[in-house]
């Protein structure tokens, strides 16, 4: 035992035991949102040169090593593949294709004449093209009765937008509108909050009078309403993990990927063009002018050949050699493939981009394939389903405010029709399996083969068509008089014998 003590007292003596320090570490924020806004933007267009310029100007080392910021020694002729652009159009495509039509509960008829004046499947579709590149915007509804007797809205894209959150909820959202005159750059700032509009002018950071551009002389620098709701909607369908409160683009982690790709495909057309049949062929073959005679000049694409000096061997005689360069052409299809799945990871199905790299698919794997579009989709569908009835309620507030009446809520029914669904024959054909195994009633037959395409009346109509002719009939059911009516008991006089 004294052994043992022994031993414990010498391990407390030199056994010392201390807590790991904290390890500060720097990252340097190199892009901001605005900076990061134009740079998806830039991608979006699909034009090689503006990309090309964009990264030269970016000062990053790693920009400085990818391939639209590099000058390569050999020439090599930079292609875009438009990739990026045709992602967000296609999305933006499929949303607003599905779109049902706005019913307003109430107020049919002024819905029907603010629609007049503005084009709503136009501004969804800017919204859902300009949120997808950006991350995130606002629809501004406005009032200016010298062009409408109705509110007018437009949708303003991330870059020129801030937020101001309270307790992680939107109070305000900031407008901001770059505007030249007189040789200088001014910042218009309109200020949208719950119940009022403040308006100011900025030269750098100096606030200015608003008349000072003679454009918004009849702008007041401040507007305020009795009714406590804000005349613009934010709309997001991401949520950005870097910029806290802000959306985050389907180009987000994208752009090296977007950077390969081009590389990519740029490289195999000059491995094509360098790689052309050439023909040499001697001085005595060379084709000549059949007038002077003299030996017609090659032409790049056409009739393009080298010269070579006629053989001065003995017994050697003038032939036109023919040498065809290997291409490899699996090895560059599967490195393109590999760097475009990377591009449409997460987002969108090549499927859905006409894309079919296996060309074996049945179309029941097709349709697995557009699941990726399908999620994406959703997300974009149930940030619409939130944002445009809360911008159609705002029109109708604001119009009232307008006309000095009293402002109510709006009931507004905005709905989207399936996507990717199966064809009609295959949905026929399993919907009578469902039915013939009394699995599933005729009424939800009807349901789930046309769904939001024909109305209830019609659907009704149709199952009653359907029992008619299955020989199916209700009737009413009888009626049994439960009632006691008066009645006497006759005694008749019966003769005995």
């Amino acid at each position: 035992m004294r052994l043992i003590e022994a031993m414990r007292h010498k391990l407390r003596s030199f056994l010392k035991i201390e807590n790991p320090q904290n390890n500060v570490i720097t990252l340097n924020n190199l892009t901001d949102f605005e900076t990061l806004s134009y740079i998806n933007m830039v991608w979006s267009w699909g034009d090689k040169e503006a990309i090309e310029q964009l990264y030269k100007q970016l000062q990053t080392e790693s920009k400085s090593q990818s391939f639209w910021s590099a000058n390569p020694e050999m020439g090599i002729i930079k292609k875009h593949t438009g990739l990026p652009g045709i992602m967000v159009n296609t999305l933006t495509d499929i949303v607003v294709a599905d779109m049902n039509d706005i019913k307003v509960d109430k107020r049919a008829l002024e819905w029907e004449d603010m629609i007049k004046t503005l084009d709503i499947e136009e501004l969804i579709s800017d919204a859902v093209k300009d949120t997808l590149i950006i991350g995130d915007g606002a629809f501004k509804v406005s009032i200016d009765t010298n062009i409408s007797e109705y509110p007018m809205v437009e949708f303003v894209s991330g870059e020129n937008i801030e937020y101001t959150r309270v307790r992680g909820q939107i109070t305000e959202v900031i407008f901001k509108t770059p505007v030249n005159h007189n040789h200088k750059q001014y910042v218009l700032e309109e200020v949208y909050g719950n119940g009022y509009i403040r308006t100011c002018l900025y030269d750098c950071d100096n606030q200015v009078p608003i008349n000072t551009v003679p454009a918004y002389s009849n702008i007041l620098p401040e507007i305020k309403f009795s009714s406590q709701f804000m005349m613009a909607v934010p709309l997001m369908f991401f949520k950005s993990p870097r910029h806290k409160g802000r959306g985050k683009s389907i180009y987000s982690g994208k752009a090296d990927n977007f950077d390969s790709l081009d590389e990519i495909w740029s490289e195999w057309m000059d491995a094509l063009r360098k790689g052309r049949t050439k023909e040499y062929i001697p001085e005595n073959l060379l084709p000549r002018d059949v007038k002077t005679g003299e030996t017609l000049k090659p032409n790049d694409f056409d009739h393009a050949f080298i010269k070579m000096e006629d053989s001065m061997k003995e017994n050697d005689t003038s032939k036109i050699t023919i040498i065809q360069p290997n291409i490899p052409h699996e090895s560059y299809l599967s490195t393109y493939i590999t760097a475009l799945d990377l591009c449409l990871q997460g987002v969108i199905s090549p499927s859905t981009l006409g894309i079919d790299t296996k060309k074996l698919d049945n179309a029941e794997a097709q349709r697995e394939k557009e699941k990726t579009t399908l999620y994406t989709r959703n997300k974009i569908v149930s940030a619409l389903q939130k944002a445009v009835p809360q911008l159609i309620d705002v029109m109708f507030k604001t119009y009232d405010t307008m006309k000095k009446g009293s402002v109510s809520d709006i009931i507004v029914d905005f709905s989207f029709g399936e996507y990717a669904n199966p064809s009609f024959e295959s949905q026929v054909e399993t919907v009578s399996k469902a039915k013939s195994s009394a699995v599933m009633s005729t009424e939800a037959a009807v349901e789930e083969l046309y769904g939001d395409s024909k109305d209830e009346e019609w659907k009704l109509q149709e199952v009653s068509r359907i029992k008619a002719e299955q020989g199916i009939i209700s009737l009413e059911e009888p009626q049994i008089n439960t009632e006691i009516e008066d009645f006497e008991i006759k005694e008749s006089n019966v003769n005995s014998r």
